[in-house]
């Protein structure tokens, strides 16, 4: 692509500003040409016209009818995303959908299919896979640097307070379709399936604590067993007040690697390693992260567009978290 790529936004909330940031960061490398963003709430347009001193559009078609316009980032609701796909891919653009993917595994196949059957790029925004950590470490392990892989766990212990769970709908099957997992740790899921591979069996506990009106889990507890014989386990909740940085710990036959937040100590065979930032992540802030991991996901979305492949958040392989946490989920209520 020689010429920038002309970007719009469809939802215009929380999601919205790292994206932005991103995007930002590409228009001064000529890469993308922003085009403006359209949400069904006027302050949120008005708001978004101030800070970032771009065109709105009140309407979702009048968006996607912009000349140039070749990437559209879906950043609503997850129940929300396979009506506008329809549109964004009828209109023959790519597409990048905030995770998680859609709000149930079904949704999620049908949008694939969808992207699939008109041919174009879909990805899906599960950032953390393009962590200078995460990406040192999935090297790292498809080098065999770690031998063969033992454990693999996960920990999201963060802590989200009333004013989070104010907004209307937050925390519930009818917006978000799942609550701990889909909505907090599905990024962290998502990672640990992408550096250990796929989980073949899964069972724990999922509970509602009495911290907030809502109707999704938000403490869970399972034990893991991966494809190539590896365990672990699970921990995620919102109510570990003031809220840690998210964990990742592996350990094979010849290392292992602890990767907290954006920070990866790995111990492997070329001796100790340490990359990233000092451990960071979505502990109590849900924007505490830096937007580098967005940006190089449109980056390497834009790359793909340019060479006919597909992107390395390809949204057909955001699909196994979202199995992982309906079997998970579908595990506990069977033990109930």
């Amino acid at each position: 692509m020689d010429s920038p790529v002309g970007v719009g936004l469809i939802g215009l909330g929380m999601a919205a500003a790292p994206h932005l940031l991103a995007l930002r960061d590409l228009e001064r490398e000529g890469r993308v040409s922003l085009l403006g963003g359209h949400s069904p709430s006027a302050e949120r347009r008005d708001t978004f016209r101030r800070r970032w001193d771009a065109p709105v559009f009140a309407t979702q078609q009048e968006l996607l009818r912009q000349p140039g316009l070749g990437l559209v980032l879906i950043l609503t609701p997850p129940g929300t995303h396979g009506a506008i796909a329809t549109d964004v891919a009828a209109a023959g653009h790519a597409m990048i959908v905030e995770k998680p993917l859609e709000r149930d595994v079904a949704a999620g196949e049908a949008l694939v299919a969808l992207a699939e059957r008109h041919g174009i790029a879909c990805g899906v925004c599960l950032q953390h896979r393009f962590r200078p950590g995460a990406l040192r470490l999935r090297e790292a392990i498809l080098a065999g640097e770690l031998g063969r892989l033992l454990s693999a766990s996960a920990s999201v212990r963060w802590w989200r307070d009333a004013a989070y769970f104010a907004e209307p709908g937050r925390g519930t099957m009818a917006r978000d379709g799942g609550g701990v997992l889909l909505t907090q740790a599905i990024h962290t899921i998502d990672l640990l399936l992408h550096l250990a591979g796929p989980c073949r069996n899964v069972a724990g506990f999922a509970e509602t604590s009495p911290l907030r009106a809502i109707d999704t889990e938000d403490i869970v507890g399972a034990a893991l067993r991966f494809e190539n014989g590896a365990i672990g386990v699970l921990d995620a909740t919102t109510v570990a007040k003031p809220g840690y940085p998210e964990r990742i710990e592996i350990a094979g036959t010849e290392g292992s690697a602890v990767l907290e937040g954006s920070h990866l100590t790995l111990h492997g065979l070329n001796g100790v390693e340490r990359i990233g930032l000092s451990p960071a992540g979505g502990g109590a802030d849900p924007m505490a992260f830096d937007h580098g991991p967005h940006r190089t996901l449109i980056a390497d979305m834009l790359d793909a567009m340019a060479a006919g492949r597909r992107p390395i958040s390809d949204a057909r392989t955001a699909l196994p978290a979202q199995r992982l946490i309906e079997d998970l989920l579908r595990h506990t209520k069977e033990r109930t």
